[in-house]
């Protein structure tokens, strides 16, 4: 049953001041949203450079470190977009100045940890970046909430205050005189020091007026930086393949990459789309913040994690890497390939399954050929020293394949159930997607 937009379908009411309109339950996702999120591929990119650059399991860490904390600056933004109008007013403005600082922290990301000689100095960049991009947000949160109380506020600006803190300590531990193991060690607790906070924190302290106003927007909204960042797979074989000749392996690869790529899309889009958007839909106010906070704010990001590690293990293949005269044919996978490859697809799988947990009672017959599948890869590492790299990659295709098969032929019906409804309540509901502006009725 859809939920109407007014107050009598239980969501607070709201007095938005001018220059502000506001998200219903008709509002879609905005083109000045995608523009946003288009920062994001590049971002995506750098996270993964970051993770293959440093040949050490540093480069992981600080790469899932990076990767977390620009999540966490993304779902604040997906937050207040689904409160107002990104499109309209004083939002649209706000987020085409949070857009390049957003891109410049994406810049600075490969130096993040440690500067390269010449030029600025990149950790402290990447920290300015950070906290204008969280000024901007708190400057439009509290002017698109005039209920916010002053404890709502300290709520708000303590645990971004506490991160800004420790990532400035990580930025200058480098000049610190320390020996490089200490400061690397360092760096490493003071970013997952502030992760902790900022992220745990953050979403865990009620701060009144939260809402979901648009099942739909905020369902659409995470299925498209999915997309991104399945996005970044096609993209980290593209970039490889540009400097080499092109040879079947190559080809193999590729075409095989973008199968596995495929078959995580089908897995998540297929059925769990629909299962999110209509379990919000059917839950009540506050129901609809816990769902999405952890279905989304939280289980989303160790799937785009998954998703990252897998491009990182494919950036190890040697059929695209330019050095792959080092390799002989036949050899396997070195270790960090195939542990970022099939750990990362097990762990996308498995965080998606507890994400279709989370949400719906009905539908958990397609967490059972996730778990399944993440349980055959995980088994299949000790396998994947011993065979070549190429099949390594074929296993991962068909293991995928499967699991979206069958997970297909099991939820039939609950999928056929779920258009249907779901049809029907877009009916009632219409669509919303506004042109953009400047000015006008403050809604």
């Amino acid at each position: 049953m859809a939920v109407p937009d007014s107050t009598a379908s239980g969501l607070p009411a709201r007095s938005l001041r001018p220059g502000l309109r506001p998200v219903t339950e008709k509002t879609r996702v905005t083109t000045a949203e995608i523009f946003f999120d288009l920062v994001f591929v590049f971002a995506f990119i750098q996270v993964t450079t970051l993770m293959t650059a440093e040949d050490s399991p540093f480069g992981i860490v600080h790469g899932l470190l990076v990767l977390t904390m620009m999540w966490w600056s993304w779902s604040l933004f997906a937050w207040l977009g689904n409160r107002v109008r990104a499109n309209y007013g004083l939002s649209r403005l706000v987020l085409l100045a949070v857009t390049p600082v957003m891109f410049g922290l994406a810049v600075s990301t490969r130096e993040a940890f440690t500067d390269l000689p010449g030029g600025l100095y990149s950790p402290l960049v990447f920290v300015a970046c950070f906290v204008i991009l969280r000024v901007l947000y708190l400057a439009l949160r509290w002017y698109a909430s005039p209920a916010l109380c002053g404890r709502d506020m300290v709520a708000l600006v303590t645990p971004m205050l506490v991160a800004i803190v420790l990532l400035l300590a990580a930025a200058l531990l480098p000049r610190s005189g320390l020996d490089e193991r200490t400061v690397q060690i360092g760096q490493v607790v003071l970013w997952a020091v502030a992760v902790a906070v900022d992220y745990g924190i953050g979403l865990a302290v009620r701060v009144t007026e939260r809402a979901i106003f648009s099942a739909r927007h905020w369902t659409e909204r995470h299925g498209l930086i999915i997309i991104v960042s399945l996005g970044e797979v096609l993209v980290a074989v593209g970039i490889a393949g540009t400097d080499l000749p092109n040879t079947t392996g190559l080809m193999v690869a590729s075409v095989l990459a973008v199968v596995v790529a495929g078959a995580l899309e089908w897995i998540y889009f297929d059925l769990s789309a629909l299962v999110g958007e209509h379990a919000l839909r059917e839950a009540g106010p506050a129901r609809r913040v816990v769902l999405a906070r952890d279905a989304y704010s939280y289980l989303h990001l160790p799937m785009i994690a998954g998703v990252i590690l897998l491009a990182v293990g494919l950036k190890h293949t040697p059929s695209l890497i330019v050095a792959a005269h080092t390799y002989r044919h036949g050899d396997p996978l070195d270790t960090v390939g195939r542990y970022a490859m099939y750990g990362g697809v097990a762990l996308f799988l498995v965080a998606h399954a507890a994400f279709q947990w989370r949400l719906s009672r009905t539908v958990r017959v397609v967490v059972w050929p996730r778990l399944v599948a993440a349980a055959v890869l995980l088994a299949m590492l000790p396998v994947t020293g011993r065979i070549s790299a190429a099949r390594t990659l074929v296993w991962l295709a068909v293991v995928c394949l499967v699991a979206a098969v069958v997970e297909f032929m099991v939820s039939r019906g609950q999928r056929h159930r779920l258009r249907r409804a779901l049809a029907e309540e877009a009916e009632e509901t219409g669509s919303e997607r506004g042109e953009p502006g400047l000015g006008g009725p403050s809604g």
